[in-house]
């Protein structure tokens, strides 16, 4: 996603509501934040926020939080959201390497939305499903837990499914294209653009009791 700079993102950042400057003085504080005992759900690379946007929306049941690492595309998620009202959302600016540091046990689900498969071996610590990140996911998810990835990756797909495995999680696994799209199914920008390429997507929904 190649994006051009927006004029005062500094300020809009520092001015935004919505985005918490200082992640890791509520490691382990989460639902003070939102001050309420609401589950957490979790997205890693919030792509423009539509995503964790609507279902913000639709689910004020519970609170979410989207983690992004690139200033040009937090300020273009954080324009959209400002525009609306959604109290059950915030946003942090940070490397994902850096989440453990910032959560304790505290994310019911996970949300791995069309991450980079970085396809090269010498990447593969690189790769959202990688030993490097299943052990940081397994210090910030609270059992009983969720981890829900959508790609459009065939090979990232099954690399992703023999790493759930590894680590004895629970995996559903569903392929559907446009004309089978699943019912309430919330799309990233990603996904919108991939199935009307005509590409087949490929979700696991993983659990561990």
């Amino acid at each position: 996603m190649r994006l051009r700079n927006i004029k005062n993102s500094e300020e809009i950042m520092k001015n935004s509501k919505y985005l918490i400057k200082e992640p890791h003085l509520y490691r382990g504080k989460w639902q003070d934040v939102f001050n309420n005992k609401k589950p957490i759900h979790l997205e890693i690379g919030i792509g423009l926020g539509n995503f964790i946007l609507e279902n913000a929306k639709k689910n004020p049941q519970i609170n979410y939080i989207g983690v992004e690492k690139f200033t040009k595309v937090i300020v273009r998620a954080l324009k959209k959201i400002e525009r609306e009202e959604v109290p059950n959302l915030k946003l942090i600016l940070i490397d994902a390497l850096e989440i453990d540091n910032i959560f304790f046990k505290e994310i019911d689900c996970l949300f791995l939305n069309f991450s980079d498969p970085w396809p090269k071996d010498k990447h593969i610590n690189r790769r959202l499903t990688s030993d490097v990140f299943i052990e940081k996911y397994q210090l910030i998810l609270k059992r009983p837990f969720k981890i829900i990835q959508k790609t459009d990756n065939y090979k990232l797909y099954l690399y992703s499914l023999s790493q759930y495995q590894k680590y004895k999680f629970i995996c559903q696994t569903i392929e559907y294209s446009l004309k089978n799209i699943p019912d309430n199914n919330i799309q990233t920008e990603y996904e919108t653009k991939f199935l009307n390429q005509g590409n087949s997507i490929y979700k696991i929904d993983v659990s561990l009791s």
